[in-house]
């Protein structure tokens, strides 16, 4: 399951300062198998070849196609990489709302792992602090282009 040590306790913790519940969100990962470095009890994901986010690819854009979302948030290069290929700059396009094939509406952020990493408290709350921010313009989008029943 996606986003369950502590970078998914920072993101929960984002998403109820953005005002988005967690059982409303649909969570995967852009590559499905993970290489890792242990680092004692730790696990440290290495991060993907762009091989490897391409022949995961077809299985993301398939679980997509089903949830049918109206926004779909990039979490990191790596799943900006996955949908937008070359257009994928987190640092540059953090926040800016792009249209896709496959969603109306799809964002890139930050990754909550890329917060923890900071190197020290300042860089970390400003690093959440955009996150919360995006995840709020997040809220925004979904209320806006929801249809009310």
């Amino acid at each position: 399951e996606p986003f369950v040590g502590p970078a998914g306790r920072l993101l929960d913790k984002a998403m109820a300062e953005a005002g988005i519940e967690r059982t409303a969100v649909y969570f995967t990962n852009a590559v499905k198998h993970f290489k890792f470095i242990e680092r004692g009890k730790r696990r440290i994901h290495k991060q993907p070849r762009v091989y490897e986010i391409k022949a995961c690819q077809p299985w993301l854009l398939s679980e997509i196609d089903l949830i049918k979302p109206t926004v779909v948030v990039c979490l990191g290069a790596t799943a900006a990489k996955s949908l937008l290929k070359e257009k994928a700059s987190v640092t540059k396009d953090r926040g800016k709302f792009v249209h896709a094939e496959f969603a109306p509406f799809v964002v890139q952020t930050l990754h909550p792992s890329a917060i923890l990493r900071q190197p020290d408290s300042r860089h970390r709350h400003q690093a959440y602090d955009q996150l919360v921010f995006d995840l709020k313009a997040v809220a925004k989008v979904v209320r806006q282009n929801t249809s009310h029943k």
